[in-house]
């Protein structure tokens, strides 16, 4: 059963990407808090790349950078070689944001492959309790080959991630 997020978000995949259920037990077991998880139409070499959201309450004192750190460590829990390529804080004082691409090595479909993965953390103020915030994950995963040309698909839906706020139409 998908996780449910802290706090409700509005997106639209880029065309063609297509929404799935992640559900432990079909290679979803690495990330067992997916709210929601879309795949991208070619795979390749039989890896699908996929967009998946996830989000937490963190505790007061926690930085996004923390939670990045927190991310890696879990990573590291089930694949090789982790690495954190780059991570640069980016966005607001009112709403920062922290973006870091990890690679790796992992087992998926039996195959051992390298993998590529780019993150973004979202710092969310909870709208009832100004004084709560929470953060959302958004991260593409794909293979070493194909991450940069899925990459601006990526970038795309970024763009239209927002707070719902239940007063659009």
């Amino acid at each position: 059963m998908p996780a449910t997020l802290p706090v409700p978000i509005r997106f639209r995949l880029p065309d063609g990407w297509l929404p799935v259920r992640p559900e432990p037990g079909d290679g979803w077991a690495a990330a067992p808090d997916v709210a929601f998880a879309a795949v991208h139409p070619r795979p390749d070499a039989g890896f699908s790349a996929n967009i998946t959201i996830d989000g937490e309450i963190p505790p007061d004192a926690a930085t996004l950078a923390d939670l990045a750190d927190d991310s890696v460590d879990h990573l590291r829990e089930i694949a090789r070689s982790v690495s954190v390529a780059a991570r640069r804080e980016v966005g607001s004082a009112e709403a920062p944001a922290l973006t870091q691409r990890l690679t790796f090595s992992a087992v998926s479909g039996g195959v051992r492959r390298d993998l590529v993965q780019s993150q973004v953390y979202l710092s969310l103020t909870d709208v009832v309790d100004p004084h709560k915030r929470a953060v959302v994950r958004l991260a593409l995963t794909a293979t070493a080959a194909q991450h940069d040309a899925v990459l601006a698909d990526f970038q795309e839906f970024l763009r239209t991630v927002r707070p719902d706020t239940g007063t659009e139409a």
